[in-house]
């Protein structure tokens, strides 16, 4: 009899990359039922993983024991131990680079993630602009296991389910039967962010309607002042950041009708439930790969190319020429608020 072959994948940051490693975990899970998983990631990400079956979370300590090339060849002492069979790096950066040599070295296979940068590179270009969709990043990740010999079929993969609430978010949220539309105004960079003043619009003019519990996400002190003041100045409004756990956070977010989110890690967190998704994209695009799973590319609403035609000018967002400043503003709150009410309605 075969023994039961595990497989490691790497992927530590950041959440959004994380969050799609996930629906393709599902197909590879499906589509080879006998394969053991253990995935290397950072602790706080755990509960992303709770529904998947076979798949077991190894906390990487990059900041404390596993620091430094002495830890990681203490990570890789510990990995190894699991009787690790091959490795499937879909995040390739440095730290997963060094692993990638203990591993190969002890005879183990590795596979990498093809990033496509040159490709990313043509894509973001001033001069000589390759305008075209690229990969999306859910295939790449699929691609790195295919190269193993676990072949990848994205289209044959279901979503996650629903979570339960617990009592807390269930107080919290209420008894409320209006459809709830989750927002998530923050990224990690300008670029991708659309004006809080303009945000605030679409959020009173939801409220205003009666027709929709709006339940607000956010991350750090500023995130939460903000979002408070919000909850405060708008009935029908809830301000989740800070109150909960990532699990509890995870919850809310599979028992919503709609995500509103930018170019984020929350827009993924939805996808993944199969919750619809209106994003909103200001110089980064679409078509560098990035798009949430399975979701509708009409719910997408783009930054207007005709007087900024150098969109995408980065990946990431976070650069962008001077007078692109407010790439965003081409987006209306009026063509915001008119695209949630003909997906909810």
């Amino acid at each position: 009899m075969v023994s039961q072959k595990h497989l490691l994948v790497i992927r530590m940051s950041a959440m959004g990359d994380v969050a799609m490693t996930v629906p393709v975990l599902l197909a590879l899970q499906k589509q080879h039922p006998d394969l053991k998983i253990t995935v290397l990631t950072r602790a706080f990400f755990k509960p992303l993983f709770s529904q998947l079956p076979n798949v077991q979370i190894f906390e990487a300590d990059v900041k404390g024991k596993h620091k430094g090339i002495f830890g990681l060849y203490q990570l890789y002492k510990e990995l190894k131990a699991l009787k690790i069979d091959a490795v499937a790096d879909v995040h390739n950066v440095l730290r997963s680079n060094i692993l990638k040599l203990f591993f190969t070295a002890a005879g183990i296979p590795v596979a990498q993630i093809d990033k496509g940068r040159s490709e990313k590179k043509a894509l973001t270009a001033v001069k000589n602009k390759k305008f075209s969709p690229l990969k999306t990043t859910h295939q790449r990740y699929s691609d790195v296991f295919s190269s193993l010999g676990f072949k990848v079929l994205l289209e044959e993969t279901g979503l996650l389910t629903k979570e339960s609430l617990s009592k807390n978010t269930q107080d919290f949220l209420g008894s409320d039967t209006k459809k709830r539309i989750g927002i998530a105004p923050f990224a990690a960079f300008s670029g991708k962010m659309y004006p809080l003043q303009l945000m605030e619009q679409v959020v009173e003019n939801l409220a205003k309607s009666e027709h929709y519990q709006i339940v607000l996400f956010g991350g750090g002190p500023k995130e939460k002042e903000a979002l408070e003041l919000w909850q405060h100045r708008y009935k029908n409004t809830l301000n989740v950041a800070g109150k909960f756990s990532f699990q509890e956070e995870l919850s809310i977010i599979s028992q919503l009708d709609l995500m509103l989110a930018m170019d984020s890690g929350n827009a993924h967190l939805a996808a993944n439930y199969g919750i619809p998704v209106v994003t909103l994209w200001g110089v980064t695009h679409p078509y560098a790969g990035f798009y949430p799973f399975r979701q509708p590319k009409e719910n997408a609403l783009l930054a207007d190319r005709n007087p900024y035609p150098l969109i995408p000018t980065s990946i990431y967002g976070n650069t962008f020429p001077e007078g692109y400043e407010k790439v965003m503003e081409t987006i209306r709150p009026a063509s915001i608020i008119a695209k949630i009410e003909e997906i909810v309605h």
